[in-house]
C-alpha cells in the first residue's frame, strides 16, 4: 500500500510517496506558481503511482469546515492566483481515493507529535516562525479545528518597551506575525534575521513577543509541549530569553513542565510537515 502527501506551501509544493511505515519511495519539490501549472506538475508526479490515500497540508487560510460550501478551498490568501481556489476539489477530481485536508502547520504538529519532539505525548502546539507565523494544535491525539483552523500568528501582543516598529501584517499591522515574523525583523533592522549577531537587540524583542504567545497558548490550551519551527526559530539564542520572559509573564501563576523541555525547537526540522501529512494520509485509509 502507498501513501501520498502534499505539503502545499506558498513558495513550494513538496510531494512524497511512502509505504505504510512512512519509508519514502520518492519525494520532489516544485515551485508554487499558478494553480494550473503547479497542479499539472503534481499530477505528473503522482500519476506514476497507485495510491491508497492522499493528504494535503496547505498554506492558508483554508476552509476546513466539512459543512461549508467552500470546504477544501484556499480562501483569503494574498497569493492572488490561489485566492478562493478549490484545491481539495481539484485533487478529488483527479484521484478517486480518501484525501485528508488540513493546514501545513497542523500537519507539522501531528508529525512532531507522532515522530518528533512530542513523541509519546498526547498534545502539542507547533509554531512556525519564518516568512509568516502560523500554529498547529494537536490535543488528545487529534488535530484541532472548529468552524475554521487556528490562526495563531495573529494574536494581539503587548509592545516591547524599546520597539516602535509599525508591523508588517497587512490585516492587523502589529499582531504577533506583524511584529515577530522574519519580514518584521528585516523591516525593523534592515537586515535579515540570519544576518544579525547573536547578541543583537532583535533577539530580546523577538523573545518577548514569542514568550507572550506561548503564555497565551499555555493558558488557553494547556499543551504538554510547545514546539517551534521555521527559519527564525533556528536561532538558538532565542530560547533562553524566551523562557526567561515566559517565566516572568506567568509569574508563578500556572505550573508548566520545566521550560527547557517545554519551549523547544522541533526534532523533525523541515520534514515535520511532510511526515505529518503522510501520517494523516495513513489515517484517511481508516
Amino acid at each position: 500500500m502507498l501513501l501520498g502527501a502534499i505539503e502545499a506551501g506558498g513558495t513550494k509544493f513538496v510531494c512524497a510517496v511512502s509505504d505504510l511505515e512512512l519509508n519514502i519511495v520518492e519525494r520532489i519539490s516544485l515551485p508554487t506558481t499558478t494553480p494550473e501549472e503547479t497542479l499539472n506538475a503534481v499530477y505528473t508526479f503522482f500519476d506514476n503511482y497507485t495510491l491508497d490515500a492522499l493528504a494535503i497540508g496547505s498554506f492558508g487560510p483554508i476552509d476546513v469546515n466539512k459543512k461549508s460550501p467552500t470546504y477544501g478551498y484556499i480562501t483569503s490568501t494574498p497569493k492572488t492566483a490561489w485566492k478562493n481556489f478549490n484545491l481539495l476539489g481539484a485533487l478529488k477530481e483527479r484521484y478517486n481515493l480518501p484525501i485528508a485536508f488540513t493546514t501545513d502547520v497542523n500537519a507539522a504538529a501531528y508529525g512532531e507529535l507522532k515522530h518528533g519532539t512530542a513523541k509519546g505525548k498526547e498534545s502539542c502546539i507547533y509554531l512556525t516562525v519564518g516568512t509568516g507565523i502560523g500554529g498547529g494544535v494537536v490535543i488528545n491525539n487529534k488535530v484541532i479545528e472548529g468552524f475554521s483552523h487556528p490562526e495563531m500568528g495573529h494574536l494581539v501582543v503587548k509592545r516591547h518597551p524599546d520597539d516602535h516598529f509599525d508591523g508588517v501584517c497587512p490585516y492587523h499591522g502589529d499582531c504577533l506575525e506583524g511584529l515577530a515574523a522574519g519580514p518584521a525583523i528585516e523591516g525593523r533592522f534592515q537586515q535579515k534575521a540570519f544576518e544579525l549577531p547573536n547578541d543583537h537587540q532583535a533577539w530580546d524583542i523577538e523573545a518577548f513577543y514569542l514568550a507572550q504567545a506561548a503564555v497565551n497558548y499555555t493558558l488557553t490550551l494547556s499543551p504538554e509541549i510547545i514546539i517551534f519551527g521555521g527559519g527564525v526559530s533556528k536561532q538558538e539564542q532565542l530560547y533562553p530569553k524566551m523562557r526567561q520572559y515566559f517565566a516572568e509573564l506567568m509569574n508563578g501563576y500556572y505550573a508548566t513542565p520545566a521550560l527547557e523541555d517545554y519551549l523547544v525547537y522541533c526534532d523533525l526540522g523541515d520534514n515535520a510537515g511532510i511526515t505529518g501529512t503522510l501520517l494523516l494520509a495513513k489515517e484517511a485509509i481508516k
